[in-house]
């Protein structure tokens, strides 16, 4: 699970450096950012073994790509990357009634977790650039709030489309 999570959270950097190179409003913010949704499935689905996937694989994106100067950040930036979707998940668990095979996540609640997950992810982000001095950028904030939700989204119900298609196929 751990290993599959990796794998997904760089095939997603991959494709959204690919697809939405343009889309980049400051080094690691993004307007959409697809990876957020391969956090967010993974930890949804695999719980800490996921949040762990993810803590890995931010970790070597941050420290070998967008930061190899910045270890703090990096490492940070890691914690924050696995933190947010697990927070998510624990908060879906307990006030969602989340199951571990997702069967009651229809569209509501997932539509909050993914929110919720963007307003911790970008939130702490920020709230950590703030204890490291930095001043205020509300703007950054806002545009990785805006493609955490645009990523997730699209990751998450493209799953979700795919799934809805396969059943459908399905003879009854």
């Amino acid at each position: 699970m751990t290993a599959t999570t990796v794998v997904t959270f760089l095939f997603m950097l991959i494709l959204n450096e690919w697809i939405f190179t343009r889309s980049e409003f400051v080094r690691g913010i993004n307007w959409i950012y697809l990876p957020a949704g391969a956090r967010l499935l993974c930890t949804l689905l695999f719980g800490g073994a996921g949040a762990i996937g993810i803590l890995i694989a931010s970790w070597l994106t941050c420290v070998f790509y967008f930061f190899p100067d910045d270890f703090i950040r990096s490492a940070v930036g890691s914690v924050i990357s696995a933190g947010a979707p697990y927070l998510t998940y624990l908060f879906a668990r307990r006030y969602l009634g989340l199951r571990g095979s997702l069967s009651n996540l229809t569209t509501g609640p997932l539509l909050i977790c993914v929110f919720a997950f963007a307003i911790a992810n970008s939130g702490m982000h920020h709230l950590w650039f703030l204890m490291e001095g930095r001043p205020a950028n509300w703007s950054g904030a806002l545009v990785m709030l805006i493609g955490d939700l645009n990523g997730s989204l699209l990751v998450l119900y493209a799953i979700k489309l795919a799934l809805y298609c396969k059943a459908a196929r399905k003879p009854a």
